[in-house]
């Protein structure tokens, strides 16, 4: 069982991605945009007791803060900055400079497979990344 944060300003890809890893076993808590992602993961503002989730969904495209800035200030926290992060988008093309953010785990494009997001997902947590 893992801790995942699912961060999509897409209320019903949230909803079904939290639907579908609850149902694998894991914790989900969700945000909606950049603001309640930081605020999720303790940075803003901070919360040092705020436990780091084993793994982020994160949407690129969002209001108020986009995945990009999200990603590099949890990169800036010791709490967070080696917390994998999957990122989803429905721009293609992107993966080379996600990649480039050394806590990026995995691009994934919308729309996506869920089983195959899942297992992902499993596969990231046997790892230990």
């Amino acid at each position: 069982m893992a801790r995942i944060l699912v961060v999509d300003d897409e209320r019903d890809v949230a909803i079904m991605l939290k639907f579908m890893l609850e149902k694998a076993g894991h914790v989900v808590a969700l945000a909606h945009d950049g603001a309640e992602a930081l605020a999720s993961l303790g940075l803003e503002p901070v919360d040092e007791n705020k436990e780091a989730p084993d793994v982020v969904i994160l949407d690129v495209m969002m209001p108020v803060m986009d995945g990009y800035e999200v990603c590099a200030r949890m990169f800036e926290n010791a709490r967070t900055k080696d917390v994998p992060v999957i990122m989803l988008t429905a721009r293609g093309g992107m993966k080379e400079l996600h990649s480039r953010t050394p806590n990026v785990a995995a691009h994934i494009d919308k729309p996506f497979d869920p089983v195959a997001l899942r297992e992902l997902i499993d596969e990231m947590l046997k790892e230990g990344r």
